[in-house]
């Protein structure tokens, strides 16, 4: 992006955007409110009522309002009429220097990255529960109904690659529109079930401190892998920017974008503590790491049935979302280097059936390299099969540097705070806070990991 060009001379030079608030909810809904909310009644069971709803509530004001900085940083440097920034590490590159450059593509592609490999083992986990939620339904909860996940990962693989060739966010918009509504219809069926055992208890289990664990030292790990859960049930600041790419202006985008994380935010720490509490309530300390697939709830079958569907529809979409900004970034790159090469610019057209834009076009180098990098993600997948584990660590990692580091310094340099300014002292006492979290997360994640990977067999997600 030429440093010259205007604002508008970029936007009018580039694509049209015509997304809206409800259009970036719907991206920031699909994105935020995924497989992390499955684990939040386990999550709670490790912090206890008081704790608990604190951190959730904590996460959800901190994610808000260090996104609201992230958006102003969509331009530079007016965050009105300044020069667009398409993706997150443009924003970094304008405002910050090579080295925060180096460090954001790391943070942020191997974040977005790891992500789609937890939504892979997420779906194939739903989709081994409605698999064995029938088993127990014909033979009784006491059979031994165990399945296997590879193939339901490779099946999940093959619809990612057939998805991923289309260009970008803007073309999915009804993917996540179909992402979000999904994601409701199981947190509701989640919630309900959740609220029908809680009043069959006849009022709520747990207590005020959580597990209390065989050992201090397995309930503080325990603790700091659900700081790590609830961390990544909040992640969707490395795709902020791209969202905030597809909306068109005037109004001004960052207006826009603000109204847009509101709302996504508001609906889905509602849903948050809602689960969380409920769920809690329900098992207390005996909370499954997954609601709807630990088998707290055996009926009616068909019900967990769907919201398991759910969950797998919903990942479907989500995985997108997180999966287009990477193949942008890598094509980008491999285009500018070879601007010649006829694998990477010769189009293609097919015809999509009961498609309203026209055919799908696409180039031999994205039906190749998309499809690899969905193969290698599916291929790890199968290799690290550990669910709270693995998004606990992926939350602990992208949290700080992503959804605070980052936005937080960008804003001292779009706002020329200077060094000692009381601001100044606040946002990186706020960095530090959320560092030291970070930091905790990854330990319970990496000791959870490596107590899993001792019981483990590559290539074998048996549940």
């Amino acid at each position: 992006m030429e440093r010259g060009r205007t604002g508008k001379d970029v936007e009018e030079g580039e694509h049209e955007r015509k997304g809206t608030v409800w259009s970036a909810s719907a991206h920031i809904v699909a994105a935020v409110i995924g497989s992390g909310v499955l684990t939040l009644a386990w999550s709670m069971a490790q912090l206890g009522w008081v704790l608990g709803p604190l951190v959730i509530l904590g996460f959800a004001i901190i994610t808000y309002y260090t996104s609201t900085l992230l958006a102003d940083c969509y331009r530079h440097p007016d965050p009105i009429t300044g020069t667009i920034n398409r993706v997150y590490i443009d924003a970094v590159r304008a405002y910050l220097g090579p080295r925060e450059v180096f460090f954001c593509g790391f943070a942020q592609y191997i974040n977005l990255w790891g992500t789609l490999v937890g939504y892979t083992i997420t779906s194939a986990i739903s989709m081994m529960a409605v698999q064995r939620s029938n088993c127990f339904h014909r033979n009784g909860h006491e059979w031994k109904c165990e399945s296997s996940g590879n193939l339901f990962m490779m099946l999940f693989g093959v619809v990612q690659i057939v998805l991923s060739q289309f260009p970008s966010l803007e073309n999915i918009t009804w993917l996540s529109v179909v992402a979000v509504a999904t994601s409701f219809a199981y947190s509701f069926i989640g919630l309900g079930l959740s609220t029908g055992k809680l009043i069959s208890h006849g009022g709520f289990k747990g207590t005020l401190s959580g597990v209390a664990g065989s050992s201090h030292k397995i309930k503080t790990w325990n603790a700091f892998l659900s700081l790590g859960n609830v961390a990544f049930a909040y992640t969707f600041a490395d795709v902020l920017i791209e969202i905030q790419d597809t909306l068109k202006s005037p109004p001004p985008e960052r207006k826009t974008m603000k109204r847009a994380t509101f709302i996504g935010i508001g609906l889905t720490t509602i849903f948050y503590l809602s689960l969380g509490c409920t769920g809690y309530g329900a098992f207390g300390n005996n909370a499954p790491g997954n609601i709807l697939t630990g088998f707290g709830f055996f009926e009616p079958f068909w019900l967990v049935d769907i919201a398991n569907i759910c969950i797998v529809v919903h990942l479907l979409g989500a995985y997108q979302v997180y999966a287009q900004p990477i193949f942008g970034r890598f094509e980008s790159t491999i285009s500018k280097r070879w601007p010649e090469a006829k694998f990477l610019h010769r189009s293609y057209s097919v015809r999509v059936p009961f498609s309203a834009s026209g055919p799908l076009s696409f180039t031999l180098s994205k039906l190749v390299l998309r499809s690899c990098l969905i193969l290698l993600t599916t291929l790890v997948a199968m290799l690290v099969p550990f669910f709270n584990a693995v998004l606990g660590l992926l939350g602990a990692l992208g949290f700080w540097p992503l959804s605070v580091y980052f936005p937080v310094n960008m804003h001292i340099a779009q706002k020329n705070i200077k060094r000692g300014n009381p601001k100044w002292i606040l946002l990186q006492g706020l960095s530090l806070f959320c560092l030291l979290i970070s930091i905790a997360a990854s330990i319970g994640s990496m000791a959870d990991i490596i107590s899993s990977l001792k019981l483990a067999t590559p290539f074998k997600l048996n549940y």
